[in-house]
């Protein structure tokens, strides 16, 4: 599926729209994690409005693709492109974090809120149940795609790696993994905190496909989910290159910002810095 120019301006308004809902819901909780959640609104968009097969009239569709949010303290933005998507109303994101609310800080599946395959929590655990997914399929002969959502500082968990390895030797080429590379975590860099490189090979010595992709770039992102899902006999996962904070240049690439709400002074100056970002960006 290759995007056409015609299909990027609507992608390009409906991230901007996220990200500025992003930053609402965050604000109004007064915790949060912002910048991962803005960092990966562009991979989450194109995910939900040109790449998965997904029905929010009917969130429990059998032939759905299924989505797997690992590191789910970046519910703000699976949130929020869930609302977009219609699968409950937007203001709903305002009670983010509040007591009784469908929307906890980490997505729970016993919470009622349609469109959640994983209640998430610890680090590390989405890719096995992703590959629990993904063998079901095929057992069960269905025909749709499993995708996992992980962070580059949740590669130094152990377990990811076990289920790496039980992904290629059950070929799961209904599988693709996205790694959102934006080289932070809470403590620093991922080269200061514990390096993760040669991240291709390594993926690759597990037998992975492996492709990169630029992270905010609608078209390439699409594409390469694209070529993803013409491998056959092996999982893939994609290396997606992206910015903690972007859309709010003043907080971009600062880890301080992973789990950082804006106070109720910056939040207008916030959503300004992401109007400015787009009108640059067109």
């Amino acid at each position: 599926m290759k995007i056409s120019n015609s299909g990027l301006p609507d992608l390009r308004l409906i991230s901007k729209e996220i990200r500025k809902d992003i930053i609402r819901s965050i604000t109004s909780a007064g915790s949060g994690h912002t910048g991962g959640s803005l960092g990966l609104t562009d991979i989450f968009t194109c995910l939900y409005f040109k790449v998965m097969k997904h029905d929010p009239v009917n969130p429990l569709w059998q032939q759905r693709d299924r989505l797997i949010l690992s590191i789910g303290h970046v519910a703000p933005v699976l949130y929020a492109t869930l609302a977009h998507a219609k699968y409950f109303p937007v203001d709903e994101l305002d009670t983010l974090r509040k007591l009784g609310s469908r929307l906890q800080g980490h997505p729970g599946r016993d919470h009622g809120l349609p469109g959640l395959e994983l209640s998430a929590g610890s680090l590390g655990q989405g890719l096995s149940v992703a590959v629990g997914m993904a063998i079901a399929a095929k057992l069960y002969d269905q025909d749709h795609s499993v995708y996992c959502i992980m962070g580059d500082g949740e590669l130094q968990e152990g377990s990811v790696w076990e289920a790496a390895m039980s992904a290629s030797h059950h070929k799961l080429d209904n599988l693709i993994g996205i790694v959102d590379r934006n080289n932070l975590q809470i403590d620093g860099s991922t080269k200061t905190v514990m390096e993760i490189e040669p991240l291709k090979a390594k993926w690759e010595s597990f037998g992975w496909r492996v492709f990169e992709c630029d992270g905010h770039d609608h078209r390439e992102i699409i594409d390469t989910i694209d070529s993803a899902k013409q491998t056959v006999y092996k999982p893939v996962v994609i290396i997606a290159k992206t910015i903690m904070g972007k859309g709010v240049g003043s907080i971009e690439d600062n880890n301080e910002w992973h789990g950082k709400a804006p106070s109720k002074a910056q939040l207008n100056d916030f959503i300004n810095q992401i109007e400015e970002s787009y009108e640059v960006f067109e």
